[in-house]
């Protein structure tokens, strides 16, 4: 018979996932719920003397408190509004249409031409933003018209813009990998070097999807037209140097971290500063952009604190009243060895993404799982990042597929929902083989924090 305060946690737990299906807030969900139930116990303990209750006073809700100047004072954290102001500021600066249009006169007479130059694209937005809305919205503005101005299936070019826009959430710098590299106390230039790899590798596994069903089933992703402009050495160096300024702006806030020159923090920084210095260059740097972007900035940061705050005083009331030795008698009564456990625990990060957004999973889920993955003595690096593999399916899932929404939000009128559905099922089979791959030999994610840090552990 499990303990009264133990009923408690389940009860907690239960009420949340409940109370998600009322479409209110998530923050305030957290942090509502979080504060009764904290009040409950207190009100329980003293009235009804619980020595066993872990919520005997007016003191433990003095916890509470010190998560919000916990958090406020988070160095790693601040990082966080730089990224977003960075990305928000590169999309504005136009090097993404300049690569696009260059991009499509080189690609475009291969089969599947004009998606494997969203693939690319998607890639080093990826590596130089790190904000899926960001990267799926413009994607989608960019390339959408093109692909079905030359007769590709609305499902495919609808999955390859979400799939290659959601590469972001994993390519650093991202801000998933930051949050994640607080929340479990590792360095966040381990997941950066094991999230690189991989997160490229996925990018070129849809290039390789794209080109098999380019020869399997052309009239899915048809060439460009036999009349079309045929391709010069001209275009391909200007395709080339259309890619320098990104490839610059990933050198300097990536290769910064890499290299010990910067930390993370200062490296956002440095990246949004690049960011500015490229919307100036191509004299898209005005007052409008700079209001725009300063306020997309607050909203988003606001959103991401607001969640973070209340996921924190949830994880905080929640262990207070037990919900973490729960979890970890549960897994140990699971009797699976370390592999075991962390196949376990990716099917509930699976299943959890179909219904709860990234956020709440790293935030919420991830700390309460991770303590039991890290006495079980699996390399914590391996372990985040195929988390973080696993978490690019609940932007990809319905119903709560957030690409998805971006997605459908700005297409043409003639791609319905069941198109765009259709088309992300053969990226999310394509991401889970990543995961299933990264499972199988951990040196993919592994070597390269090894290799730069002599870690990854």
């Amino acid at each position: 018979m499990l303990p009264f305060y133990e009923w408690l946690a389940i009860a907690l737990m239960v009420l949340f996932i409940l109370a998600l299906f009322t479409g209110f807030p998530v923050a305030w969900l957290l942090a509502g719920l979080s504060l009764a139930f904290a009040a409950l116990g207190i009100f329980l303990g003293v009235q009804f003397g619980m020595d066993t209750f872990l919520m005997t006073s007016w003191a433990k809700f003095s916890g509470v408190i010190d998560r919000f100047d916990g958090i406020m004072s988070n160095w790693v954290l601040v990082s966080l509004p730089m990224f977003v102001y960075m990305g928000l500021m590169l999309d504005k600066s136009g090097v993404a249409d300049t690569m696009m249009r260059n991009f499509v006169k080189v690609f475009g007479g291969i089969r599947g031409g004009l998606g494997l130059t969203v693939v690319v694209i998607g890639i080093l937005l990826a590596a130089s933003t790190g904000i899926v809305g960001a990267s799926v919205v413009l994607l989608a503005m960019l390339s959408m018209p093109i692909m079905l101005q030359h007769h590709y299936s609305k499902a495919i070019a609808s999955g390859v813009v979400a799939a290659s826009g959601t590469l972001g959430i994993l390519i650093p710098p991202s801000i998933m990998l930051v949050l994640m590299a607080d929340q479990v106390s590792v360095s966040v230039g381990d997941l950066f070097m094991g999230a690189l790899i991989p997160g490229v590798a996925l990018g070129v596994l849809y290039m390789v999807f794209l080109v098999v069903v380019g020869f399997a089933r052309p009239d899915l992703v048809p060439p460009r037209p036999a009349d079309a402009e045929k391709l010069t050495l001209r275009q391909v160096g200007v395709a080339f140097l259309s890619t320098l300024p990104t490839f610059g702006l990933i050198l300097v806030v990536l290769g910064s971290i890499f290299f010990g020159i910067a930390t993370p923090t200062e490296a956002s920084g440095l990246g949004a500063f690049g960011a500015v210095l490229l919307a100036a260059v191509n004299g898209k740097l005005n007052w409008k952009v700079i209001r725009e972007v300063g306020i997309e900035t607050t909203l988003t940061t606001c959103f991401i604190f607001a969640i973070f705050i209340g996921a924190t005083v949830f994880a905080y009331v929640l262990r207070l009243i037990g919900g973490d030795e729960l979890i970890a008698e549960f897994f140990k009564g699971l009797g699976l060895e370390p592999t075991g456990l962390v196949l376990v625990v990716l099917l509930v990060v699976f299943v959890a993404g179909f219904f709860l957004d990234w956020f709440e999973i790293v935030l919420i889920i991830l700390p309460l799982l991770a303590p039991v993955i890290k006495l079980a003595g699996v390399d914590m690096t391996w372990f985040l990042i195929l988390i973080a593999l696993m978490l690019q399916t609940s932007f990809l899932t319905p119903p709560v597929g957030f690409s998805l929404f971006y997605l459908k939000g700005v297409v043409p009128k003639s791609v319905t929902i069941k198109d765009i559905y259709v088309g992300v099922i053969p990226f999310v089979l394509l991401q889970l083989a990543m995961v299933a791959l990264c499972f199988l030999i951990p040196a993919i994610i592994t070597w390269l924090p090894g290799q730069m840090y002599g870690s990854g552990g």
